[in-house]
């Protein structure tokens, strides 16, 4: 059986090759992970936010495909001098147009790097004890229930492969 290439854009490509912004945050603020365990495709954001809610540094670290790499990329790069509201604005399809579009079986990627972008906004505010902004939703958005949902396939699988090897 061939693989035939995906169609990436060069975008994706050089991203892939030359992230931005890649690497674990010994000092962030707060973090965030989503995930997809039908591809493997994992991300963890990091956001240093100052006490005026504006994100100073952004960093990912990953374990996927090029999509995943150049969307969690550029995620950070946007992000970088955004007010958390401006930031929570972000959607995933304009995180894949501006990697040059990504192949439909790629959109996920655009979905989970907004996904751990939004998991991450809403988490600094729970740490924070505070009552939450206006602009934040109480309802998750279609993009942190994506990672919910991915998280719990991730449970279930790692559940059912511990009972596999123990022969239960």
């Amino acid at each position: 059986m061939s693989r035939v290439p995906l169609p990436y854009s060069q975008k994706i490509l050089e991203l892939f090759r030359n992230p931005k912004n890649l690497g674990k945050m010994e000092d962030a603020t707060v973090s965030a992970v989503a995930g997809n365990p039908q591809c493997g495709d994992m991300i963890t954001f990091y956001l240093k936010i100052n006490e005026h809610d504006i994100i100073e540094k952004a960093s990912f670290e990953s374990y996927g495909c090029a999509a995943n790499i150049a969307t969690s990329s550029i995620v950070t790069e946007k992000v970088k001098g955004m007010k958390l509201e401006d930031a929570w604005k972000i959607t995933w399809k304009s995180v894949a147009e501006e990697v040059g579009g990504l192949p439909a079986v790629k959109f996920h990627c655009g979905i989970l790097a907004v996904g751990a972008l939004r998991r991450a906004i809403r988490a600094y505010y729970k740490n924070k004890k505070q009552i939450p902004p206006e602009w934040l939703p109480k309802e998750l958005t279609f993009e942190e229930k994506q990672a919910l949902e991915e998280e719990e396939l991730a449970r279930i699988l790692s559940k059912k492969m511990k009972m596999a090897e123990e022969g239960t």
